[in-house]
């Protein structure tokens, strides 16, 4: 029987960052994007923010899991309630409302996104209005998202 050996390793540097969802993030797509085949079943991303950036209140259809790499902020969650987090600190959102999350970056934060598909329609992110609790999504964000087809059925 012949091995062929399928360990890939990946070095971030080969990847150039873009504008994440928010002013103030940027966003490095690492594994499992279209750009780097790897897998199938998990995404990861590097996130940077500068300090002072404010992401607001979103939830995720799929579960969402973070890891702090430097930095700090305070995460809230859709009660209010806020989390310093720090270098180790693993931040876990669970899909849907209850799960949502803001962020207020206090020093340069860097993050490790996973995520458990690589579906990049079921990576969308919903803001929440805190005063109704109604959720939406901007439509360019949409389409980004592989949310929306024109496809004609022709």
């Amino acid at each position: 029987m012949e091995l062929k050996a399928t360990l890939r390793v990946i070095n971030e540097a080969d990847f150039k960052g873009q504008r994440g969802v928010t002013e103030g993030q940027t966003y490095k797509r690492l594994v499992g994007w279209p750009e780097v085949q790897t897998t199938d079943r998990v995404r990861l991303g590097r996130a940077s923010y500068l300090p002072g950036t404010y992401e607001q209140l979103h939830w995720h259809p799929i579960e969402a899991c973070y890891y702090v790499i430097s930095g700090h902020a305070t995460v809230r969650d859709v009660a209010g309630k806020e989390y310093e987090v720090g270098p180790g600190s693993i931040i876990y959102a669970p899909p849907g409302i209850a799960g949502a999350h803001e962020w207020e970056v206090k020093e340069s934060l860097e993050l490790l996104d996973i995520r458990a598909t690589t579906e990049t329609n079921r990576k969308m992110q919903f803001t929440v209005d805190k005063k109704t609790m109604r959720s939406y999504i901007d439509l360019d964000e949409l389409e980004k998202r592989e949310g929306i087809s024109f496809k004609s059925h022709y």
